[in-house]
């Protein structure tokens, strides 16, 4: 009994540790972009979202070179797409009046659309990864989502120059007045420190991760679905709820599905890491499960976006009670068949 204490205790200080410091890491991240000029498009689809992917990076480096656990690896990847979706739906709560969908430009559409492509990519490695051709030890999966992550991004990046609006250039000024006091090299200092911080935490939460799911009887898959995956996501809800407030509702979309393309790129790199086998193969298929019902959370947040609805009907908007209802039936879902 004492022993689960003592790593309950370990996942909350590691969580914690994280939470805070991924925050401050996508701050003088979103600074950094600011002082060098890089622009809100490609601060949003790259830095943002690699930024607050770091802990998912580091946490899938330790779930496979330090604690051997392919699972726990690739559950906090694939829980991680839902669970960004779901903080659309708690988003939605802060736009008064109208659903979050409808305030926002429908370039993120094309977001979505190549995440989709991606995870389809995932899902038919993790059912049909034996099919694929091998390349030493790892199989042509991690290549092609590699080829078309650059691609996407490429494509993302030449299509959001073309919806820069008055809305982000004000929120630049605000940003600059905000943090006058702090220059290029206090920024770079202090996002080196919170980064050691967040690499720190995202290393050895795996190894709480892994021993929880050992004593309690859970199976790996669940605990990296919804545990690991949903600590590492935190600092995409913080920044993403100040973004809103801000006002910057497009800055929050944007990085959250462009975290969800960038978590395919580190899905790429675990496999390259992983050599004992096609990664996706030896791991849980219910992971294809957690990949299905991301595919159907980005429809659902295409279209809303397509459509537009004009007001909300109840506190939250349909397509953000929807989004809730499907990842609430996932966890549930993957609880029971783990």
């Amino acid at each position: 009994m004492n022993s689960i204490v003592l790593l309950i205790a370990g996942f909350i200080l590691c969580s914690a540790l994280i939470t805070y410091s991924g925050t401050r890491l996508s701050k003088y991240g979103d600074i950094i972009a600011e002082l060098t000029g890089m622009g809100k498009a490609w601060m949003g689809l790259i830095l943002m979202a690699a930024v607050t992917s770091l802990p998912e990076l580091f946490t899938g480096f330790s779930a496979i070179v330090l604690i051997d656990s392919p699972d726990i690896a690739v559950g906090s990847i694939m829980g991680s797409l839902s669970f960004n979706l779901v903080i659309l739906a708690v988003l939605d709560y802060f736009v008064p009046g109208k659903p979050l969908s409808s305030v926002v430009t429908k370039s993120h559409v094309l977001a979505g659309f190549f995440g989709m492509i991606l995870i389809v990519l995932s899902i038919i490695g993790i059912l049909y990864g034996d099919l694929m051709p091998d390349i030493g030890w790892f199989s042509t999966f991690p290549v092609l989502l590699i080829i078309l992550y650059l691609l996407t991004i490429r494509i993302i990046y030449e299509n959001d120059r073309k919806f820069s609006t008055d809305t982000i250039q004000g929120v630049n000024t605000e940003y600059r007045d905000r943090y006058k006091d702090i220059n290029l090299k206090i920024a770079i200092k202090r996002y080196v420190y919170y980064a050691l911080l967040v690499i720190a935490g995202a290393i050895l939460l795996p190894y709480f991760a892994d021993e929880l799911a050992t004593r309690t009887g859970m199976s790996e898959s669940f605990v990296g679905t919804l545990l690991v995956a949903a600590t590492t996501s935190l600092p995409e809800l913080v920044i993403s709820i100040a973004a809103v407030r801000m006002g910057s509702m497009d800055m929050a979309v944007g990085n959250l599905l462009g975290s969800n393309i960038f978590n395919m790129l580190i899905l790429a790199i675990n496999d390259l890491l992983y050599t004992k086998g096609k990664l996706l193969l030896v791991s849980d298929p219910n992971h294809a499960l957690s990949g299905l019902v991301t595919l159907l959370m980005t429809a659902v947040v295409g279209v809303s976006i397509l459509i537009g609805s004009p007001k909300k009907r109840f506190v939250l908007g349909i397509d953000a009670i929807i989004l809730i209802i499907l990842y609430i039936t996932l966890i549930l879902s993957l609880y029971h068949l783990g």
